[in-house]
């Protein structure tokens, strides 16, 4: 009898340049999607603080990737670290009980590593994402804003391994019906628990990001506001502000329209309407904002020579 020629497999489909740059421009938008959302609570935590109103910020796109680095990078850091860590140690247990020998820990194992992993992602779920009042016993800056969702996304992770070795006790060729069924239930659990993962990981660098914000502004306050360029103000008429700290001289009826100026001041933020001025001062407790319109007929702020 003749023998048939075996078909080759169709070879695959090729990829067009415009699929290809779209595999590569979608991660591309999401990661600068998340960094601007970052950087913008950054930056409202930050003019927040000196009492700046959020809906005044004139903040370019540029400038919000800007500060986003400030933002990200050590919560980044430290979830890298703890990540690479806890899978290393899931690994290892993993490798140690897919061992013949350990087939009746198994059991054991993945269903103490769901309740404890249930425990700290479920339960103390709601007070990560609900109740931030729940953590003043923790130390101020990162460990209040950090440590709460790294225990929700470890007990995340602990229950997602859980999931994977209870899928893992069978041989797919023995299966049965109920047992496929039960473990479409289980793939099911394993996704929202990844979502849980994940959501937990964008709470924390969120509350990071706007932490971090509003401790760079006491900061900056304590040091002077160095990073700011000094301005002088001239005005038609006396300043009524409560900045201390401030050098107030009369020029007299002969140095023209604008005969009062004040110095020692920092231009913290300009709006198209309006100048946001803080003075030299001493610690942040005594911040003060004085906000001035841009209106060259009742007032100029003179920076570096020039005319604002």
């Amino acid at each position: 009898m003749p023998v048939k020629a075996r078909r080759s497999p169709a070879p695959p489909p090729h990829k067009s340049y415009l699929d290809v740059a779209a595999m590569i421009a979608a991660p591309g938008t999401v990661v600068l999607g998340l960094l601007y959302y970052f950087g913008n609570q950054y930056n409202e935590a930050y003019y927040r603080a000196f009492g700046v109103p959020l809906s005044d910020l004139p903040l370019s796109i540029q400038a919000v990737l800007a500060r986003s680095p400030q933002a990200v990078f050590f919560p980044v850091w430290v979830l890298l670290v703890c990540g690479l860590l806890v899978l290393l140690v899931l690994g290892w247990l993993g490798h140690a009980l897919a061992r013949p020998e350990n087939a009746g820990r198994r059991r054991t194992a993945y269903r103490a590593l769901l309740a404890v992993g249930l425990l700290l992602g479920v339960v103390g779920g709601y007070p990560v994402f609900f109740r931030d009042d729940l953590f003043t016993f923790l130390p101020a800056g990162w460990p209040r804003g950090l440590l709460p969702t790294l225990v929700v996304a470890l007990g995340a992770s602990l229950a997602f391994f859980a999931v994977q070795v209870r899928l893992g006790q069978h041989d797919p060729g023995r299966r049965n019906r109920r047992v496929r069924d039960a473990d479409r239930l289980w793939l099911v659990s394993g996704a929202l628990l990844l979502g849980l993962l994940i959501l937990s990981l964008f709470n924390g660098m969120s509350r990071y990001a706007a932490m971090a914000g509003g401790t760079q502004a006491e900061s900056d306050a304590d040091s002077g506001m160095r990073r700011y360029p000094a301005v002088e103000v001239l005005s038609r008429l006396r300043l009524v502000h409560h900045a201390t700290d401030i050098d107030f001289e009369d020029l007299g009826a002969g140095a023209g329209p604008y005969r009062y100026r004040y110095r020692n001041f920092r231009l913290l933020l300009k709006t198209p309407t309006r100048f946001y001025l803080v003075p030299y001062y001493g610690g942040y407790k005594d911040s003060v904002t004085v906000v001035l319109p841009d209106d060259d007929g009742t007032v100029r702020v003179v920076m570096k020579g020039s005319v604002r």
